[in-house]
């Protein structure tokens, strides 16, 4: 579960991850790009042909604006993904700017071109911070895509070529998700220590947590899997596969999901469907 191709910040193409799934001998993955779901709707096609069950999904960027934290929330199975379109248009075009930004700011300190960092950024719905990064690789400048160069370039209060990007309330998310025929899953709670903004998503109808991560602490797959046994939420596994672009190595299927509790989630998604969809393009 959990899986970034190359239309987000990945570096796998969709028919690679897929593949290596099967090789893997993996039964299911869940292919969620950043903030659209274009990855996981061709990832779906092609996992048919090759036998293997592709979970529908996007990791949806958003921000506790309470705690000036981040927070990621994976929809799954959404029915209507048209309702969830102004949501990805509008984080995408935010995105941009902010990409054209940090561009112009580390080209300002090394002779990298907008086609070196276009060509790493080929078939992306957006440049990442990552794609900057390989066409600094190219040029000599690092030998890792994160490291001291990437920390000193984007590090959020610090970094010299950082530019924030404008995410959607968390509390506004869980609500547009459901509304969309989808189920809304808290990402990796540990990594951007989400533990508070977690209660609070309950009364909005939370459907699951991602307990199993590679960035976990020890004690933190026990913490989650009690809270979710207590509140009856589905509990997930995530590798958070992004390929190369990774601070440690990460391959498909470190972290999986049961059996169980993928057929939970088809059946709790039932409860979220809804008339034919009505698209937000706002």
């Amino acid at each position: 579960m959990h899986c970034h191709t190359k239309m987000s910040d990945g570096s796998a193409s969709i028919d690679e991850v897929v593949l290596m799934a099967k090789k893997l001998g993996l039964k299911t993955i869940a292919v969620t790009d950043h903030d659209t779901f274009a990855g996981a709707t061709r990832a779906c096609v092609y996992g048919r042909r090759q036998g293997i069950e592709v979970i529908h999904g996007a990791e949806i960027s958003c921000i506790d604006s309470a705690r000036g934290r981040k927070v990621h929330i994976l929809c799954y199975l959404c029915q209507n993904p048209d309702r969830l379109e102004g949501v990805f248009k509008r984080t995408k075009e935010r995105r941009q700017r902010a990409a054209a930004l940090m561009l112009q700011k580390v080209m300002r300190q090394y002779p990298i071109t907008p086609d070196m960092v276009s060509r790493r950024a080929q078939g992306s719905t957006n440049i990442y911070k990552q794609h900057i990064m390989h066409a600094l690789l190219d040029a000599g400048y690092t030998n890792e895509i994160f490291g001291d160069l990437f920390r000193s370039l984007f590090h959020p209060r610090e970094g010299s070529a950082y530019a924030p990007v404008e995410y959607p309330e968390v509390t506004e998310i869980v609500p547009k998700i459901h509304e969309a025929g989808g189920l809304a899953v808290l990402a990796h709670p540990a990594v951007y220590d989400s533990y508070d903004v977690m209660e609070e998503l309950l009364p909005l109808g939370l459907d699951g947590v991602e307990v199993w991560h590679p960035r976990n602490h020890p004690d933190d797959p026990e913490r989650l899997s009690g809270f979710c046994r207590e509140h009856g939420l589905i509990m997930t596994g995530g590798t958070d596969f992004h390929g190369l672009y990774t601070k440690k190595p990460n391959p498909l299927g470190t972290c999986t999901t049961g059996d169980d509790q993928v057929e939970l989630m088809k059946k709790r998604c039932e409860k979220y469907r809804k008339q034919p969809p009505r698209a937000d393009k706002r």
